[in-house]
């Protein structure tokens, strides 16, 4: 714990415009508290967000949830002021918004692909880490993904199954199974969790912890695919996909690796005082972690 609270000093003495803001009372913090999130954070997050309120009153949170991609580009693209922005893969922040945007980028917790239903799902009762994919192709079955341009749940999605591709040995499975039910495609992964409770879908490609934070059934991928287990970090590392950059027409490669979210201060944030608070706080174990933790997102 006393590595962790030095790590943490060092991070906020680095976030340009915080030195010396560390000692920021309820008093001083007042104003709006801008925050982009990825749509899998959106549970924890209102709950962080109302302890944090608690502590300081005056501070009025602005959230917005969105693919970690899509909240990039409000940033780049929209030139929409923002002061926190949280994203499901440390490395659109890397990629998208430093140097140019933020300085800083804290990972901060974790997560795991699964495959998500419930109880009125078509073929639930037979499915299983050994036939998930041939009841997904199933035609009777549908099925729903978020969009890899727009969500890292959607281009980790296409990574699973080409990591499953392998690990089961079907070769062409990925292209089976993402041309079909194209319909469904959404552009951030919660989006699909009505389509899922109206019955229009029977499973989703979805985060474990979105699954647990909503009450529905998961089945577990093996660790060789689900990007959960540093283990196979080398192994996840064969599954790359390409999407839309932070300018038109550019083009990124995403290369998979062990599911790591990150956070950071944007460098034009107009209230950073009320945003280094947001994340001494979130980052803290007995406060943000513990929530993060409990809802299934365990701390790095």
């Amino acid at each position: 714990m006393q590595r962790f609270s030095y790590i943490l000093l060092l991070i906020l003495f680095l976030i340009p415009g915080t030195r010396g803001q560390a000692q920021a009372t309820k008093k001083e913090l007042t104003g709006d508290l801008i925050i982009f999130h990825a749509g899998s954070l959106s549970v924890p997050f209102k709950e962080v967000a109302a302890a944090f309120k608690k502590l300081h009153p005056k501070v009025n949170i602005l959230m917005e949830s969105a693919g970690s991609v899509a909240s990039a580009r409000k940033i780049t693209d929209l030139n929409r002021p923002c002061d926190i922005m949280a994203s499901a893969d440390y490395a659109v922040i890397d990629k998208m918004l430093v140097p140019k945007y933020a300085d800083v980028n804290i990972k901060f917790v974790t997560n795991e692909m699964a495959i998500v239903y419930h109880e009125k799902s078509r073929m639930s009762g037979q499915i299983n880490q050994k036939n998930w994919y041939d009841i997904l192709l199933n035609k009777d079955v549908a099925f729903g993904r978020a969009d890899p341009n727009a969500d890292p749940c959607g281009y980790r999605t296409v990574m699973t199954l080409k990591l499953a591709e392998n690990y089961y040995k079907k070769p062409g499975l990925t292209n089976r199974v993402t041309s079909k039910d194209q319909q469904f495609i959404r552009p951030k992964e919660v989006d699909l969790l009505a389509l899922l409770e109206s019955g229009n879908i029977d499973y989703i490609f979805l985060y474990k912890s979105v699954a647990m934070q909503h009450g529905l059934k998961y089945l577990t991928l093996p660790d060789e695919i689900n990007l959960k287990n540093p283990r196979f970090a080398q192994q996840y590392s064969t599954a790359a996909v390409e999407i839309n950059g932070a300018t038109p027409g550019e083009k990124v490669t995403m290369r998979g690796e062990p599911m790591i979210y990150g956070v950071t201060i944007l460098r034009d944030a107009p209230n950073k005082a009320s945003a280094q608070a947001f994340l001494e706080f979130l980052l803290s174990k007995n406060q943000g972690m513990k929530i993060m933790e409990k809802n299934g997102q365990p701390a790095l």
